[in-house]
Order: structure tokens, then C-alpha cells, then sequence
């Protein structure tokens, strides 16, 4: 199988980095009331030519991405590709700073939750018109847009799935995957937690749902499930007081009201390994790693597409590649742009890398149309969704993460809960 990796985890430092940043926005190349630029970004015809730097995220150099750099190199010899690797612990500072001074490089990863907070700091080009947005999964896109223009082109997926535990299912009577709906998956759920330290001795939880930090990564689809959201983007207003959050809230709640899901933050990775718990959502990376430490574990783990309630939904995350206002060399990055995402080469990359790609040809290549653990991200892929594309988003996601993490440990009702993520995100307000 393929061991895909990392995005989860990638995800989750990107936004773990942007509350302690936010104010760098307010220095940006134009001021406040400015709008980005909307008009789309050409690209001449012929071959790429001069010098094109590159940042990419991550803590090392990108061998992956240096080596699709060489055959673009190859393909467009007047061309030289400079990639300079950015830990994702400073990315954010460093590019909001380079955007504000205008000290930029021709193009960027950027994370995506990070997409309309830089747009609307004038930092990027709108995406030109030769870029489909039917070449992406419809999720991805979206987390490239700000006000209804897209800044830039998806690169790397991001979603969650539910891993499970076949050995442990089927001794709760469970035949293939557990229930693909909110009740029928409960149910499940239940089955499988009567079975600790009977059926399945070191079992100690049915699954784990995350408590605290980025817990509203995996709370904000609950919404879309039941039909909702938590922004209308039209009205420019929060709707956390509607019934289909409140829907999501009790289901979320229930798990822990029914001992159902453990709420002591221990590593839900190292704990479905173990057996401490049957199943869990979690992204591509969690499958990395259980292929890579337990690989005796292959043929007792399988993925299944989130549970739906009124319809299939799940978060769009990941990162995407963006090229700046102030690029040296905007033409040859446009170009490096559509090179990365030819389905061929983002499948190479994805395969090589451990990355979901986010280009939907790119699921028909290789080794990844072959990979049945791999399919239901495939699947959940199609219904994704980005949170709202608004330049205060991770400060409401902070109070999403609190509100949830009281209702994880009982010191809330839902309705206290719905009512100060409503008075909380107002407060915050969108930004610009």
C-alpha cells in the first residue's frame, strides 16, 4: 500500500500558527478598505524562462517537490527553480512580513486557512482564467477563493475519514464497516463500547473524537451534515444559533455524555494501534503511520467515508499554491503553477510525498487508483467544504475549540454553548 502521510498533521500546525499572527495583517501592502485585486493574472505563451523562487513549508527541503522542479527544469531549459524550505512554525510571520514589505518571492504553499487573510492584504494574484475549477475537487477550490475570487490554484488535499478497527468491529457483531449515517453509526458505536474488556480485552473507548486545540475540525462538518452552516456569507452573519448546529452539538456531546469517546487528550494515533479504542477520524497521515509502526496492523484497519445525516459532508483543508503581487518572475511561476497540478505530475508527487492530491485526474493515476484505504478519501473528497473564507476565522475557530472543549468535559449545556458561540463569533466580527 501506499503510505500516505502527512496532511492532517500539517493542517494542524498551519492553524495553530495564525492567532499568534493575526495582527500582522493590519500592516499589509494596502490599507483596510482596499480590496485585492481582481483581475485575473496572464500567462504568455512559450516556454518559462529566467529565475523562479519558490517557498515551500516544512521544516527540511522538499525532496518530492525539488524533483518535479528538475523536469520542469528539463522541460523549460532558460528556466532555474529556487525552493526554499519555510518551517511551518515561522511560515506565517514570514509571510505576512514579506507581504506587507513587498519582499516577497514569486510563489508560495500557503496554508489554506491562511488563503483570504493574505488576499485580502493585497498579497496575491487573482488565479488566471486557463485554471478550471472542475479540475479540483470543489472543496479545494473554494479554500483558494476570497470574496468570490480565487487567489490561487490547490496543491496538497486535506480531509478526514474514519479508520476502524475490522478486528474490533467484527466482535461487536459489526459485518464489513460500521453505519454510514449519524443513528446507524451510534448505534455502532454503542455496540462496539459494550465489548470492553469482554470480546475486546485492552479495548477502552469506542472511538475518540479531539477535545481542545482543532477540535473544530472535526465538528464543523457535523453542521454541513445536517444541512447547515455557521456563516452566511451573503448576509455577512454568523448562524451558530440555528438548529442545525445545535443538531451537531448534541450529536458531538452525546459521544462523551455516553463514555463513548475518552476525554483525557491522550494520541488517538498511538491508541487505535493499541487497541485502546475501535475507531477514529483522522486524515491521511494516521494511515502513514500505522502502516509504517505496526505494519502486522495492515490487514486489521480499513477507512470509511464519514457518517452522514441529512447529507455526506466533510472539511476541505491542505495547502495551496499561491503566486504574490510583488513576483519577479510572475509569468515562469504561473507556469511551475499549472506543471504541479497536471494531474500526472500531482499524482507523482502524491505517491512520492504521502500527499492527498487535490486535482481530481490525479486519483485516476498510479498507485492510488489501486489503493482501496485510499478510496473513501476519494469519496469524502467530493463533498468537502472550506470554512468560511473570512480573515477572522481562525480567532472563531479558537472559540469554537473552547466552547467545544466544555461541553467535552461537561461544564456546558448546548444551549449555553450555542449561545456564546453565537454572542462570541459576533463579537469577533469577519474582518474585511
Amino acid at each position: 500500500m501506499s503510505t500516505l502521510r502527512p496532511t492532517a498533521r500539517t493542517l494542524q500546525i498551519a492553524c495553530a500558527t495564525v492567532a499568534a499572527a493575526l495582527l500582522a495583517t493590519g500592516c499589509g501592502r494596502s490599507d483596510d478598505t482596499a480590496a485585492a485585486d481582481k483581475d485575473p493574472a496572464k500567462i504568455s505563451s512559450g516556454k518559462a524562462k529566467g529565475k523562479l523562487v519558490m517557498w515551500s513549508m516544512g521544516d527540511k527541503a522538499d525532496k518530492d517537490l525539488q524533483g518535479l522542479a528538475k523536469k520542469f527544469e528539463q522541460q523549460n531549459p532558460d528556466v532555474t527553480v529556487q525552493i526554499t524550505a519555510v518551517p511551518w512554525d515561522a511560515a506565517h510571520e514570514k509571510l505576512t512580513t514579506s507581504i506587507a514589505g513587498g519582499n516577497t518571492p514569486d510563489l508560495s504553499l500557503i496554508g489554506s486557512t491562511w488563503m483570504a487573510e493574505m488576499a485580502a492584504m493585497n498579497g496575491f494574484q487573482a488565479t488566471p482564467a486557463s485554471f478550471k475549477s472542475s479540475a479540483f475537487f470543489p472543496g479545494q477550490w473554494d479554500t483558494t477563493k476570497y470574496k468570490d475570487t480565487a487567489y490561487g490554484v490547490p496543491f496538497i488535499a486535506d480531509t478526514s475519514v474514519i479508520y476502524y478497527r475490522s478486528d474490533i468491529t467484527e466482535k461487536a457483531g459489526i459485518k464489513g464497516a460500521p453505519a454510514d449515517d449519524w443513528a446507524g453509526y451510534l448505534k455502532d458505536l454503542k455496540a462496539i463500547q459494550a465489548t470492553a474488556g469482554k470480546q475486546n480485552a485492552k479495548l477502552r473507548n469506542a472511538t475518540q473524537l479531539q477535545v481542545g486545540f482543532n477540535s473544530w475540525l472535526f465538528w464543523l462538518p457535523m453542521v454541513w451534515q445536517q444541512g447547515g452552516d455557521i456563516y452566511d456569507a451573503d448576509a455577512k452573519k454568523f448562524t451558530f444559533d440555528t438548529p442545525a448546529v445545535a443538531e451537531a452539538l448534541e450529536y458531538y456531546s452525546g459521544i462523551f455524555q455516553d463514555k463513548l469517546t475518552p476525554n483525557d487528550k491522550t494520541d488517538a494515533r498511538q491508541n487505535i494501534q493499541n487497541g485502546l479504542i475501535g475507531t477514529v477520524q483522522q486524515g491521511a497521515s494516521t494511515g502513514g503511520d500505522l502502516h509504517k509502526n505496526a505494519p502486522e496492523l495492515d490487514s486489521k484497519w480499513q477507512t470509511m467515508p464519514l457518517p452522514k445525516a441529512t447529507q455526506a459532508a466533510g472539511l476541505a483543508g491542505g495547502s495551496d499554491l499561491a503566486v504574490f503581487k510583488d513576483a519577479k518572475n510572475a509569468d515562469a511561476a504561473w507556469k511551475f503553477v499549472k506543471f504541479l497540478t497536471e494531474p500526472e505530475n500531482l499524482a507523482a508527487y502524491g505517491e512520492a510525498s504521502g500527499n492527498l492530491p487535490a486535482a481530481v485526474g490525479s486519483w485516476s493515476e498510479g498507485e492510488l487508483s489501486q489503493n482501496t484505504k485510499m478510496a473513501a478519501f476519494e469519496t469524502q473528497l467530493k463533498v468537502t467544504k472550506a470554512p468560511p473564507a473570512i480573515t477572522t476565522w481562525q480567532q472563531v475557530a479558537d472559540a469554537i475549540d473552547s466552547e467545544l472543549e466544555k461541553l467535552a468535559y461537561g461544564k456546558a449545556t448546548v444551549a449555553d454553548v450555542q449561545k456564546a458561540l453565537q454572542s462570541k463569533a459576533t463579537s469577533i466580527g469577519t474582518g474585511r
